[in-house]
């Protein structure tokens, strides 16, 4: 099977979320399991590229949207595993980031949409299923069964379109039309949508994919209700037969206790010995100070509205006076949530710390060392610091959302099953009672290394999950 993959963020190359992990991770996954892989991402200028060492495999490639000319370049990454080709295009990627508000946003995607169908003839590839992530290239289901019926490698091509984050859809004014070269195919835009003189990527995907996926079971139902469904719950009910969620995996090799080169001290299920090591190496970095007893609850994260910290806000300040609990975080995002942040450290300066911005050993760190780990976010597409938290032993405190509710179970006292500490409602009285009903186990140390050893035994591995993908790409092929 020949799989084309194509999005705008590969680990570790260019990442500004979860989408940069799962294509660093699940193409890799399919290659070990035989699957004949190709990926197509971006050359953006923040790519160091004394780092990581690429060959030029395409000398000129030209690239004409509309009225625009462009000359781009395709170079190939030489590290193992799966074929990792990068368009190289100053014009379009040399801005500083990955994203832009520039008025040719929605050009620097359809450059490398229709680049990555082109190499699909330099490299003599005839892909069975293009792979398509988030908006930035969901106008290629639709170019596939266009301009692809004139191309033998890609008339027979299925396309399967992954939602990472409904949310963010590529919508643009519909003058930008041209610059798509589907002028002549213009019935098949959403006429209610060119009334309004708008073009959504995403909604063309959603009309013209073959298949949709989307990254967690609950969050493939929520994105097809008026509450989650960001405007496109009605195309996605209708289609509903091929919506289907999976789950992000986790990449065991970076994030696994046993093996972490960023944690103080190794630990499993079965000895949790260098927990506690963890623990005193988090407190003593930050400068906090150990008190053997008093639990840690840690968050990381982008401190952005959807992650739902204004709760935290609310309850945290009474949690900290009543039980002497200690929180650490990790992040940056929205000035307000900073500001809220600093503020908590400021009032209980032994107790707090926030670390303003982001360094990934000190991720590993507070996976490693915290007690408990809270992600009240308003809704997650799937989430992967919760599975982290699971492996490293640290108990999520987590709005049943998406991927969230997926993958942390209640925890029951009487059975003994469960792995965290999941609240139904999105309010401060359903973070108040995960914090405290967490912060009561806590106390039992019986049960809260049981609940601890159950959530270590999760498995949730790119291995697995990979497989599941692999079942999506031959139910397309046999439709």
């Amino acid at each position: 099977m020949n799989v084309l993959f194509v999005a705008s963020e590969l680990a570790p190359f260019a990442k500004t979320g979860g989408l940069a992990d799962v294509m660093g991770a699940l193409p890799a996954a399919l290659h070990r399991n035989g699957v004949n892989v190709r990926v197509v991402v971006p050359l953006y200028d923040t790519i160091d590229q004394t780092k990581f060492h690429f060959e030029r495999v395409v000398h000129r490639m030209e690239l004409n949207l509309g009225q625009h000319r462009y000359v781009a370049q395709i170079v190939k990454s030489t590290l193992e595993g799966p074929p990792l080709y990068f368009v190289h295009c100053p014009a379009l990627y040399a801005r500083g980031r990955l994203y832009t508000s520039d008025q040719d946003e929605h050009r620097r995607f359809l450059a490398l949409s229709y680049a990555a169908l082109q190499l699909c003839g330099h490299l003599d590839f005839a892909p069975d299923v293009v792979h398509c992530h988030d908006w930035q290239a969901a106008l290629i289901p639709m170019l596939l069964k266009t301009f692809g019926q004139q191309d033998r490698r890609l008339r027979r091509a299925k396309s399967l379109l992954t939602i990472h984050n409904l949310n963010y859809q590529g919508s643009f004014h519909a003058m930008t039309g041209p610059d798509t070269n589907l002028d002549n195919f213009t019935h098949l835009f959403h006429q209610d949508l060119l009334k309004q003189d708008r073009i959504n990527y995403m909604l063309q995907g959603v009309l013209f994919a073959d298949g949709i996926s989307t990254v967690s079971p609950t969050y493939a139902k929520e994105i097809q209700t008026e509450a989650h469904g960001a405007g496109l719950d009605g195309l996605l009910r209708q289609r509903t037969s091929t919506v289907v969620g999976i789950l992000n995996g986790v990449d065991y090799n970076e994030w696994s206790p046993e093996t972490d080169k960023h944690i103080a001290a190794p630990f499993s299920a079965q000895d949790l010995a260098g927990k506690e090591a963890c623990k005193q190496a988090l407190l003593q970095q930050l400068g906090l100070p150990y008190r053997q007893g008093v639990p840690v609850v840690g968050i990381v994260s982008r401190l952005v509205w959807q992650k739902g910290f204004d709760l935290v806000g609310e309850v945290m300040p009474g949690i900290l006076a009543r039980t002497g609990c200690q929180l650490v975080v990790l992040g940056s995002g929205e000035p307000p949530i900073e500001e809220m942040f600093r503020h908590l450290q400021r009032t209980f300066p032994r107790q707090v710390c926030f670390f303003n911005g982001f360094q990934n050993p000190l991720a590993h760190m507070i996976e490693a060392g915290a007690d408990m780990f809270v992600m009240p976010s308003r809704y997650e597409p799937c989430g992967l610091n919760q599975m982290y938290s699971l492996r490293y032993g640290t108990v999520p405190i987590v709005h049943k959302t998406g991927g969230l509710a997926d993958t942390v179970q209640l925890w029951n006292p009487r059975s003994g099953r469960g792995t965290g500490f999941p609240f139904e409602h999105h309010d401060a009285a359903g973070l108040r009672w995960g914090l405290e009903a967490a912060l009561s186990t806590y106390k039992d140390r019986r049960q809260w290394d049981r609940l601890v050893q159950n959530g270590m035994a999760q498995d949730y591995g790119w291995a697995q999950q990979s497989k599941l993908y692999e079942l999506v790409y031959q139910r397309l092929l046999t439709n």
